[in-house]
């Protein structure tokens, strides 16, 4: 759920059972859990439902979501989270990382901005921004991009060659 949605630390650790709805297949967190304390309700993806139906099973509903497996609550996994990181050989990957990783993903799969950021819980774009970070590969794609929608639309280019023919006033422009 950090990987997907942008779930702060926190939210996962403090999750309860009776905020994960199966049957209309959302996540329910609650003010008092997020960092800028405003709730959000998430629908799941078929891959959290399907983590998070076997994390639920046979749990009460006071119960944490994230339990070892002697059944007590997650509280710290610092250590193996580090060894995990390790044998993957991600030494030095955060848990908060997947946030930066969940609001790219979110972009470049065409979820429109104000609602990954209410996924993720970011209250400003400029805070948002940070995490959406722009590389060179995402600059090759958007050049790609460009070309392949003037390639495909005559109009664009007719408007563009009248642009460069014809003179604009700025009232023109404007409109």
């Amino acid at each position: 759920m950090a990987f997907t949605f942008g779930f702060r630390h926190s939210e996962l650790l403090e999750m309860r059972v009776r905020q994960v709805n199966l049957l209309e297949r959302t996540i329910h967190l609650r003010a008092l859990t997020t960092k800028n304390e405003e709730p959000r309700i998430i629908k799941m993806t078929d891959e959290v439902f399907r983590l998070l139906t076997s994390c639920v099973a046979g749990k009460k509903p006071l119960d944490s979501v994230f339990t070892r497996a002697n059944g007590k609550p997650v509280r710290d996994f610092r250590e193996t989270w580090t060894n995990l990181t390790q044998m993957a050989e991600l030494p030095g990957l955060k848990i908060h990382d997947f946030r930066r990783s969940a609001a790219r993903n979110m972009i470049r799969c065409g979820v429109p901005q104000v609602v990954a950021m209410r996924i993720s819980g970011h209250k400003t774009a400029a805070v948002f921004n940070r995490y959406n970070i722009v590389d060179e590969a995402d600059l090759a794609d958007a050049a790609s991009r460009i070309e392949k929608g003037r390639a495909f639309s005559p109009s664009m280019v007719q408007a563009d060659q009248e642009s460069v023919t014809r003179p604009r006033t700025a009232e023109q422009l404007i409109h």
